[in-house]
């Protein structure tokens, strides 16, 4: 299969660092703009994921070779998929059960990174 603890190390290392550019403009919208949690969500998720694609491309998974428009449409469709499932699971947990929205970020986005994220990424996205 191919795995590598580093390199799962790197890309999740990647995701904490997009993460983090999320969870600061998931903040930042939800907090100071008094967006919706859903809204900010996908706000925070589109920006974090670009920091998140060019760490993976260039670091984490050392695929450069490959054109970026091979990996980019398939990145796109991975993002859609995450800010989809984060979307739901932010929307669930704040507007249905009532949970903080903080917290709710901070266990959907674990979450999904880890079980649907680097999966499709590695297997998919950054193939060599």
């Amino acid at each position: 299969m191919g795995f590598k603890l580093k390199e799962f190390f790197k890309a999740q290392l990647s995701a904490f660092l997009g993460g983090m550019t999320d969870l600061g403009i998931y903040s930042f919208c939800y907090k100071v703009l008094n967006f919706s949690a859903p809204f900010s969500n996908a706000i925070s998720g589109a920006l974090g994921a670009i920091v998140n694609f060019l760490i993976n491309r260039y670091w984490s998974f050392n695929n450069p070779k490959t054109p970026i428009a091979n990996q980019l449409w398939k990145f796109i469709l991975v993002v859609i998929g995450s800010i989809t499932l984060k979307s739901l699971g932010i929307y669930f947990f704040v507007d249905r059960l009532q949970w903080d929205g903080i917290l709710s970020k901070l266990l959907v986005e674990v979450i999904v990174s880890l079980g649907f994220n680097f999966t499709l990424q590695k297997f998919w996205v950054f193939k060599k």
